[in-house]
């Protein structure tokens, strides 16, 4: 078994978290029609796992957040992210072999970046 600070067990580490952000990017590209441009996964404590993804709107959705409607695309991402939760959460608990037992999106528009949150189970 490798030891939690070996170079081994970084590199993996390392490898899932990258899995992750493909998966993640994978679901974007599928489901938005685009991908965002930078992406990049990060482990905290061992529990929280955080996907920070920049450059995730759509034109429509960036022409709205331009005219004054960024509650309405906010509104509909976040209803979407609630749908897709499951394939989100199975995305993450394939790669990382852990059960997600709280998942969260959130997005800013000004920069544009989402931020995928799961909390994992032990």
């Amino acid at each position: 078994m490798e030891h939690p600070h070996s170079p081994e067990a970084g590199t993996h580490a390392g490898e899932q978290l990258a899995a992750v952000t493909n998966g993640i990017v994978k679901l974007f590209r599928e489901y938005y029609g685009r991908g965002p441009t930078k992406a990049k996964s990060y482990m905290l404590d061992d529990r929280i796992l955080v996907c920070v993804l920049e450059e995730t709107m759509t034109r429509v959705e960036k022409t709205l957040v331009d005219n004054g409607h960024g509650d309405k695309v906010r509104e509909v991402r976040l209803t979407f992210q609630e749908a897709m939760a499951h394939e989100f959460k199975q995305t993450v608990r394939d790669t990382i072999g852990r059960d997600v037992v709280a998942y969260h999106s959130q997005l800013t528009f000004e920069p544009d970046f989402g931020f995928e949150f799961f909390v994992l189970g032990d």
